[in-house]
């Protein structure tokens, strides 16, 4: 099953996003937050969001949702320390925090791969609120 990595420089923010997330999904979905830095400030931690990668891997990929530019860097500098075959299955979606966290949940539930769930999650781009 696809793993979701949720990326905020708040941690609060983080687990927040997870736990929506969470009531969405299967319980077999493995959501890891990742948010803040050491020392509970705001910020991103390459080591740490390579940590999550590891953690939500369960073989079949995952998805990472961000929620600022410099984030992405602390992915992409995390990827970097990760083998080949550990990262080959990894992608970021640009897709909004939330909404993009719970369609991923959704979709990784119900079995589709990590191209698809990285697509549902980039769909919560067009979604109208009002």
């Amino acid at each position: 099953m696809v793993g979701i990595v949720v990326i905020s420089h708040s941690g609060k923010v983080a687990e927040g996003v997870k736990a929506m997330a969470d009531q969405m999904a299967d319980k077999s979905v493995r959501i890891i937050a990742c948010g803040g830095i050491e020392n509970g400030e705001l910020g991103t931690d390459a080591i740490k969001i390579m940590e999550a990668l590891i953690r939500a891997d369960s073989g079949d990929g995952v998805v990472v949702l961000v929620d600022l530019g410099s984030a992405v860097l602390s992915t992409y500098t995390a990827l970097e320390l990760l083998d080949e075959k550990e990262r080959r299955l990894i992608k970021i979606a640009d897709a909004p925090l939330v909404e993009g966290a719970v369609c991923a949940a959704v979709q990784a539930s119900a079995g589709f791969s990590v191209d698809e769930v990285a697509a549902a999650a980039e769909s919560a781009r067009s979604m109208l609120k009002l």
